[in-house]
């Protein structure tokens, strides 16, 4: 068979870089192979994966040598619009993708491009709709929507076409997990329905895995370190090496002493063999023990029966209560759509409730300003493109220490520390068009955290993030936290995160509070997990599967001991 990609001593620089991003790729991909490609942030798989529908070079120039075929056509010589028609693509910045100014609109542009009569095109785009879940949302504009449907709606814009490829650019990053887990489900379906090559660049490897693939590619510093099947990779030390997140059951195997087996199917924690390891898990449980979770005490935000809707008639939030304190890291969880953002926009005033109350420090924060109330909340936003005013990145970040008025030498010292916390100090003087999404992001997050609020709320911090800059910005944040006493909210669908770094998690479900508790509760409880669209822990199936009654206990103390070999391994 031939191959429908095929990469020979292929290499790609950008002009506006003086080393090439790409060097030496020999690859092959056959025609109806699903292909899951990792890699950290900046490794070059996003590049690997723009050669292919020739986004590079036609419209981020630079410089190729080699070969690249792909369907049997020349990506450069084809052109983007050439390339459209073999290869669809959902990019990772979904606000960059949209065309129409209403969902329908925009599902439906391939048509229109095809002049596709109208009676077939209101079918094709219903049938579209329906199965991505936006049928009620095809008068909606693309930009009111939440992050979750904003990608749903790309996935929509490019399924409706028929191509040969699909390529999905971290589909994951702004699903919640069990839209996610559909989401990966949805990809799967496609591909064998129409019989077409999928390609999947994600950071979230585990929920990647959710459904088998036939190949992982794993890019470092422009180079292909790995090629070949999922399991094979899950039992190398090359995921630790490239820093990539392994599954979490995995990582709690290795702990209790064991070595991972490929013939026991690592890749699954459904369907791995953990009779070999099942013992070794029931040992470690038994001797390790449950760090004292911290006590706070005093209050610095409260919410009371708070209400809020854009329509008398359609509720956003019911009666939410809650009480925040000082020095806590918490994380705010639930589907997309269920509130999360309109609940944080409530607290930083962008929007007044219909009815309740909030105080901060104790007292009615009512009459305060957005600036006002900016002084003690900041927000990094869930989209750094909502947020990045300035063309450099050090611009960017020392932009609210110029506009406070704060003295040079100290905008440069706070400036530094920030952009080396968050692994942006070798970029400091490139422009900012020239990053990648989670590059972006992470400007965003330095925008503010160089502030040094009192409360900092945060939608999304990690989404799009490897697993060291994750772990970068988050013991960041850690360190913020308890040596300042800084208090952190974190919007999330990050389910790692919220068991890691937070000791209370507070969950929404179509606008209502349906829990406030520690993350490894909710995470092992399945009502909650299925009214909030999370998704239980692999930890969870793993302690059931391996006869520990105590699921919650389980994984609490998964995380207590991650906590102290972090410790550990910083001292």
């Amino acid at each position: 068979m031939e191959p429908i990609i095929e990469f020979k001593n292929f290499c790609f620089q950008y002009d506006s870089q003086t080393e090439p991003t790409l060097l030496d790729i020999n690859l092959k991909i056959y025609p109806k192979e699903r292909v899951l490609i990792v890699g950290p942030s900046g490794s070059g798989k996003s590049t690997l994966a723009h050669c292919i529908n020739a986004l590079n070079p036609c419209s981020r120039p630079g410089k190729t040598m080699g070969t690249l075929k792909v369907d049997g056509v020349d990506p450069a010589k084809a052109g983007v619009f050439g390339m459209s028609r073999i290869v669809g693509t959902v990019l990772q910045d979904t606000d960059g993708q949209f065309i129409g100014l209403t969902v329908a609109e925009d599902i439906a542009f391939a048509l229109e491009n095809d002049a596709v009569l109208q009676e077939s095109m209101k079918r094709r785009v219903d049938e579209v709709s329906e199965l991505i879940e936006m049928k009620p949302f095809l008068k909606h504009s693309p930009t009111a929507l939440s992050g979750g449907q904003k990608q749903r709606v790309s996935m929509g814009g490019v399924l409706v076409d028929d191509v040969k490829i699909l390529l999905f650019d971290e589909p994951l990053a702004n699903l919640d997990p069990s839209t996610g887990k559909n989401a990966i489900s949805l990809i799967e379906e496609i591909g064998q329905k129409r019989d077409v090559t999928v390609l999947i660049i994600e950071h979230r490897l585990e929920d990647a895995l959710y459904r088998d693939v036939d190949r992982i590619i794993v890019v470092g510093e422009g180079r292909i370190v790995y090629d070949g099947t999922p399991a094979d990779l899950l039992c190398s030390n090359i995921l630790n090496e490239q820093g990539i997140r392994e599954p979490l059951y995995l990582t709690a195997i290795k702990h209790a002493g064991c070595e991972v087996s490929p013939e026991d199917h690592p890749e699954s924690i459904t369907k791995m063999n953990l009779s070999p390891y099942r013992d070794a898990l029931r040992n470690w449980y038994e001797h390790t023990e449950t760090v004292p979770k911290r006590i706070h005490k005093n209050e610095v935000l409260s919410v009371s029966d708070l209400c809020f809707s854009y329509k008398p008639e359609e509720p956003v939030l019911k009666n939410i209560s809650f009480t925040i304190y000082e020095g806590e890291m918490l994380s705010l969880v639930g589907k997309n759509g269920a509130g999360k953002t309109t609940l944080s926009s409530l607290i930083l005033g962008f929007i007044a409730p219909t009815s309740g109350e909030i105080k901060l420090l104790e007292r009615d924060i009512t009459p305060l300003s957005v600036k006002e109330r900016g002084e003690k909340i900041g927000l990094v936003m869930q989209s750094p493109n909502q947020m990045i005013s300035k063309p450099m990145i050090r611009d960017e970040v020392a932009l609210g220490l110029k506009v406070r008025g704060i003295p040079e030498e100290e905008i440069n010292k706070r400036v530094e520390k920030v952009l080396k916390i968050c692994g942006l100090w070798p970029f400091r003087n490139w422009p900012v068009g020239a990053l990648s999404f989670g590059q972006k992001k992470r400007v965003s997050i330095a925008s503010i955290l160089v502030l040094e609020p009192k409360i900092l709320i945060l939608d999304e911090p990690t989404a799009g993030q490897d697993y060291r800059h994750y772990t970068e910005i988050m013991e960041f944040l850690k360190e913020l936290n308890q040596t300042m006493g800084l208090t952190i909210v974190m919007i999330t669908h990050d389910m790692h995160l919220m068991l890691e770094y937070t000791d209370r998690a507070i969950v929404l479900s179509d606008g209502e509070l349906i829990a406030d508790d520690h993350p490894a509760k909710i995470l092992t409880d399945k009502e909650i997990c299925e009214r909030a669209y999370l998704k239980e822990t692999s930890l969870y199936e793993l302690s059931v599967k391996c006869g520990i009654e105590e699921a919650d206990s389980f994984v609490e103390r998964f995380i207590s001991f991650e906590r102290e070999n972090r410790k550990w391994a910083d001292d």
